[in-house]
């Protein structure tokens, strides 16, 4: 019988699902995504997406089932605006609604609601010491600039999501009469949580949704945690089992400086180690991961977890054993999660300086090829000083150069 962290799927860690460690874990019934990959994604140095790359995209993540696009910036340009009333277009009727971000100025707001989107993710500088220093702004200004165009974005019908940048590097007590003034003098459907600079560590977030939630006990909370210290994801998560509502995430954690919570990461921990489904088809995951690559032309680490170009190679030879004695079987011995659960290729023995005896005697399977013991023991030896002299895996013709096979 099937447990939740032991399907045919994924096999992940029976503590996880402990009563003790999951006492306080509190998922809200309806989590949600909130893709900011054609915004906070595109501000990732040397990434330019033109209009018809944001609707290639925001295509993409509708079919996998993202839950809400934010589409850009109309007044970053043109083509911006172009694409954000385009993409509204396209989406139109399907299950994805189509945000724009804006700062909390009216032009702003108008010209967003001018696109035809159905929400806004309105900044505004939060910590005093941001406030003061880069933007040379009096206190008051952020409170004031906040309350007037949050009520712009009300009487122009938009779910309005109020996005502190800095909020946690800013005073509690200052932070908070920031937001407690937008919410009850301007206009605040849901209140992003946000960690600009990737300075939370995961235990302080459950802790602060716990303040935050005492003075807001009602409002949508929606965590938008940078990566700065690898702890996108992990804080992400944490937000999310303290009972936040939407996450905000990019396709592979692209994003500005370390980029964004990755959304293939933290959907997939949520489904395997939490029994928490968000409804997306992560048999896509890899797809759309490789068509942000292509169009941002960036590359990304060819092990990255869920999506990593060679994440399914094997070239250690204990493993291949594995893949031998398990893959028709047992398939979940060898790796957490199925390659197809996330649109992966299967498990893919390769040759180099860490293979092993099982791992020539995969490929000589595969060339039928019959050897004795010690002339594979020979061939596994050149093979491991071709490897090391090459400093890089051997392809298939060169293994059967070394085996001595006639081309």
């Amino acid at each position: 019988m099937a447990e939740p962290w032991n399907t045919d799927m994924w096999f992940t860690s029976p503590w996880n699902f402990d009563k003790e460690v999951r006492a306080d874990i509190k998922f809200d019934p309806s989590p949600k995504l909130h893709d900011v990959s054609l915004r906070d994604g595109e501000q990732q140095a040397g990434i330019v997406f033109n209009k018809d790359d944001k609707i290639r995209i925001a295509e993409a993540l509708a079919e996998v089932g993202v839950h809400r696009i934010e589409a850009g910036m109309p007044v970053v340009s043109k083509s911006d605006e172009q694409a954000i009333r385009e993409i509204v277009k396209r989406l139109e009727g399907s299950k994805t609604q189509v945000f724009s971000f804006a700062r909390c100025m009216a032009d702003d707001v108008k010209r967003s609601a001018d696109t035809g989107v159905k929400g806004i993710v309105m900044e505004v500088p939060s910590s005093t010491h941001i406030i003061e220093r880069a933007y040379k702004w009096e206190l008051a200004k952020a409170i004031d600039t906040s309350v007037k165009a949050t009520l712009v974005a009300k009487e122009n019908g938009l779910y309005t999501v109020f996005f502190p940048i800095d909020f946690s590097r800013a005073p509690l007590d200052w932070v908070l009469s920031l937001l407690k003034k937008v919410a009850t003098e301007g206009h605040m459907d849901a209140l992003a949580i946000v960690d600009t600079f990737g300075v939370l560590g995961p235990h302080t977030v459950p802790h602060l949704i716990r303040k935050m939630r005492a003075v807001f006990p009602t409002t949508p909370f929606e965590p938008h945690f940078h990566d700065d210290y690898g702890m996108g994801v992990a804080n992400t998560l944490m937000a999310m089992a303290a009972g936040c509502q939407v996450a905000h995430t990019s396709v592979s954690g692209i994003g500005e400086r370390a980029g964004n919570c990755a959304y293939e990461e933290l959907v997939l921990a949520m489904k395997t180690m939490y029994n928490v489904d968000m409804g997306l088809k992560t048999q896509k995951f890899v797809e759309v991961s490789r068509l942000v690559q292509k169009l941002a032309k960036i590359a990304m680490a060819p092990n990255r977890c869920v999506v990593g170009e060679n994440l399914y190679d094997i070239e250690s030879g204990i493993i291949v054993s594995w893949l031998r004695n398990c893959e028709n079987q047992h398939p979940t011995e060898l790796v957490p999660f199925r390659a197809g659960l996330v649109g992966q290729r299967e498990p893919n023995p390769v040759i180099g300086k860490g293979s092993g005896i099982d791992s020539v005697n995969w490929f000589l399977d595969k060339l039928g090829i019959r050897a004795t013991e010690e002339e594979k023991m020979a061939l596994l030896m050149d093979v491991k000083e071709k490897s090391l002299k090459e400093k890089r895996l051997l392809s298939l013709d060169e293994f059967k150069e070394l085996a001595g096979v006639k081309k």
